[in-house]
């Protein structure tokens, strides 16, 4: 269960109350609240907590993720990114970029190119994780720094990948949005470190992780102190080679049932073709995401990674128009 608590409430007597009944509590402290998380088997009249004092709130919540779990907070979350940029149901957030910053003519170009089509939020990787050793591996922290100088002379938003703890802290100040990638969603260590920040995260799913693993890392974030989550869907691999990955669509409307936070696409990893990026997107805001999350450049063919499922300037534009025509249109149909 989860137990809400008031301000500067006496936890001890709370705490012991719940041992006497079978429970063991770990203490939650967060950006917005204090909790109790209660795990237990035991059946007995949660009324009782209720009436403690200092107990604002009690929640039965069945689910091994709590924190994250929409049957306790039942009202969607909604991340305010600051100047009208907002993550969240109400509205569809767009994020495009390259997969690697290269220089800074590039990010110039990519920044030109989104501010022109209303997109404030811009993806970019300074550390690469590669599978081969001897691809482009990011520009690091110099190139980070370049990006946000750049980025809030703009009033654009970074979103960009942690690899890890150590980068935690010598990132903070230079990022608005921490991705954690596919291969990191269950480095733990990390999760707990990004609990701490005060900084949204944004969590892809794992190559091959399920729905439950996704939920249960946001949880460990959650759990650290930061509640300020967003689940993106990047598609998992499977048996299938057509494509680089299988975007797994049915993952949008159960995690938007299972889960209070946001939900977002990103197709260029999840379909890993060009020319398909496109429909796969429009294709996810249809089934509910917040938000869509792809890859763009100049020149794709160019590009230092990921070029072949990379959209160019003119098929974003194309993109960003229709699924903004497609988010209206799910909106007359969900009436």
């Amino acid at each position: 269960m989860i137990i809400q608590l008031e301000k500067n409430a006496a936890v001890p007597p709370i705490t012991e109350h719940l041992k006497q009944q079978g429970y063991k509590a770990t203490e939650v402290t967060t950006q917005h609240a204090h909790y109790l998380v209660a795990i237990g088997k035991a059946d007995f009249d949660i009324r009782t907590i209720g009436q403690l004092p200092g107990v604002r709130d009690v929640h039965r919540v069945s689910d091994d993720y709590k924190l994250v779990s929409r049957k306790w907070r039942v009202q969607p979350t909604v991340l305010d990114l600051g100047d009208g940029v907002t993550i969240g149901e109400g509205t569809l957030a767009l994020c495009a970029g390259p997969c690697s910053i290269e220089s800074e003519a590039q990010m110039e170009k990519v920044m030109t190119h989104l501010l022109e089509n209303g997109v404030q939020l811009m993806r970019g990787g300074v550390f690469k994780p590669r599978s081969s050793p001897y691809a482009f591996r990011g520009l690091g922290m110099e190139g980070l720094k370049d990006f946000h100088r750049m980025a809030r002379a703009r009033g654009i938003k970074i979103v960009t990948e942690v690899m890890q703890v150590s980068q935690v802290e010598e990132m903070h100040d230079f990022v608005d949005v921490f991705q954690v990638g596919a291969r990191n969603t269950q480095n733990f260590n990390l999760l707990d470190a990004l609990g701490g920040v005060d900084k949204p995260v944004l969590l892809k799913r794992g190559i091959s992780g399920t729905i439950e693993e996704l939920l249960s890392s946001a949880e460990y974030v959650f759990s650290g102190g930061n509640e300020k989550l967003i689940l993106c869907e990047r598609g998992i691999r499977t048996f299938e080679t057509a494509s680089r990955n299988t975007l797994d669509l049915n993952a949008v409307p159960i995690l938007k049932e299972k889960s209070h936070l946001p939900v977002i696409v990103d197709p260029s990893h999840g379909i890993g073709i060009r020319d398909h990026v496109p429909p796969m997107a429009l294709a996810a805001v249809l089934a509910g995401a917040d938000g869509i999350v792809y890859e763009t450049h100049e020149t794709p063919e160019t590009a230092a990674s990921d070029g072949q499922q990379t959209l160019n300037f003119d098929e974003s534009a194309k993109l960003i128009r229709n699924l903004r025509r497609v988010y209206k249109l799910r909106g007359e149909l969900e009436k």
